[in-house]
């Protein structure tokens, strides 16, 4: 009789168990999306119709799969080939509008007051420029040893500035090189290609912790990158201990300081995060800002004496200081004229905790938005009809002053309390490399360069940017 009424509570149980998950699956991809679509019409907001199961995301893929399958023209007019399903997208329905990514609601957003509101919703430096200096000057010399008799070589300058900002991200984060985290790096770039695999797939809540073969993967690579981390972490702490170094003398020991200023509420776990975080993001964005400076500054040979003049005169030949590097007014006005045309990220993504208000719109929890970077950098009301050209000049007077009605429109490390905290690292590690090859290269775009940007996380040429180096 006991072994009757545990078999019923089993399938009792178990009945209930499949009807809850099947009132589940039909709420998240039938009831959810078909009530949100028509809450955001009710709004005025158009967009594409919800596919069940689906969405947009077949759609995006072929326009990306068009995109990237041929290169574009010598020009800066990048995102129909960047963004290429969004773009018809904002010429059909204007700077707000609804997209599906399977059953995920997306509101995307282009236009720059609500992009302003919504980031609005809710820095420090260690020792940087003898770190910067380091890896720059290595960098320099092994460029020197490149070069022929004839005093000029070819050089696909992208791989080039990823391993100058890994050295750069190891030594001022880590007191390393990056020979010493490469393999970290190493990892991480596997990651970047699992992670966009998986962004691209068909999403089912739970997948993720079946045991497939590209989940185990995954799991391994996260795995040793975290071990790796928590033996740098540990030697740090050790050598902290024994007096050897300061407590603060890098990123690491800073968090690790705050760790123990916190009482334990920052965990050793979260220190990691934030070390992957660093390693990756501080990377990726500086080299991808000074491969897009190269090759516009190619395009652009006026600029390239313009700047090179101004770094002549302000440090000489000489390893530009701190000092220096603030006084290089060109300089800093042609790195921002590449991150407008060029943002390291082409959209931000945010997503709604709690029902919220963003101006006159309305929108509820548990909706992912998108805000368009890229679109808004192109934007001829902000910018004015020359948008689309290379015009350092609009930098001027500073950033606040660059666009039309001083509206803020420019938004490359994104804005508001959430803003990226590597922004001043990234702009004096490109200012110190920038500044030093000018002094001893001219450069010009190889023969064999195709301009080809595509978005793998960050912008990038999607073939490389050989560049014609000339010692001077």
């Amino acid at each position: 009789m006991e072994d009757y009424y545990l078999f019923k509570t089993l399938v009792l149980s178990s009945v209930l168990l499949i009807i809850y998950s099947v009132v589940r699956l039909v709420y998240s991809i039938w009831w959810r999306p078909i009530y949100l679509e028509k809450y955001f019409r009710q709004q005025g907001i158009g967009g594409t119709s919800y596919k069940p199961l689906h969405g947009d995301r077949e759609d995006i893929k072929r326009a990306a799969m068009e995109a990237l399958s041929k290169p574009m023209t010598l020009n800066h007019q990048i995102a129909p080939r960047v963004m290429p399903f969004y773009y018809p997208m904002v010429q059909t329905y204007g700077k707000v509008f609804l997209s599906w990514y399977g059953s995920r609601p997306r509101l995307i957003i282009g236009d720059a007051e609500l992009m302003r509101l919504i980031l609005l919703d809710k820095n420090g430096d260690f020792g940087m420029v003898p770190a910067f200096s380091t890896s720059c000057a290595n960098l320099i010399q092994r460029w020197k040893s490149l070069i022929s008799c004839e005093g000029s070589c070819e050089l696909d300058v992208a791989p080039e500035f990823q391993i100058l900002a890994s050295d750069v991200i190891a030594r001022t984060a880590f007191g390393s090189s990056y020979e010493e985290g490469k393999r970290i790096f190493e990892l991480q770039k596997e990651q970047v290609v699992l992670v966009l695999e998986a962004y691209t797939s068909f999403y089912f809540p739970g997948l993720r912790f079946i045991p497939t073969k590209r989940n185990k993967l995954r799991y391994k690579l996260d795995k040793e990158i975290k071990t790796i981390l928590r033996d740098i972490i540990a030697k740090k702490e050790q050598a902290i201990q024994r007096g050897v170094i300061g407590p603060a003398n890098d990123l690491l020991g800073l968090l690790l300081q705050c760790k123990d200023e916190a009482n334990q509420s920052l965990r050793i776990e979260d220190v990691i995060e934030e070390c992957k975080l660093f390693y990756f993001a501080g990377q990726e964005t500086t080299a991808n800002l000074l491969t897009w400076t190269m090759i516009l500054l190619s395009m652009n040979p006026i600029w390239q004496e313009k700047a090179r003049d101004e770094v002549l005169r302000v440090c000489g030949k000489q390893t530009p200081s701190l000092e220096a590097i603030n006084h290089l007014k060109i300089v800093t006005m042609i790195l921002n004229e590449v991150l407008r045309l060029y943002p390291p990220v082409t959209a931000l993504f945010r997503y709604t905790q709690n029902k919220t208000r963003i101006g006159e719109m309305c929108i509820p929890a548990g909706v992912e938005t998108v805000l368009l970077t890229l679109f808004l950098h192109y934007d001829p009301k902000n910018w004015g009809d020359d948008v689309e050209e290379f015009n350092p000049e609009r930098f001027s007077e500073g950033v606040l002053k660059a666009t039309k009605d001083h509206q803020v429109a420019f938004m490359p490390f994104g804005w508001g309390p959430r803003i990226c905290l590597g922004q001043n690292f990234a702009m004096i590690e490109a200012k110190m490399a920038l500044a030093l090859i000018l002094q001893q290269f001219s450069f010009q775009l190889s023969p064999s360069y195709t301009h080809a940007p595509r978005t793998v996380i960050t912008l990038q040429p999607q073939h490389g940017a050989p560049i014609m180096l000339h010692q001077i």
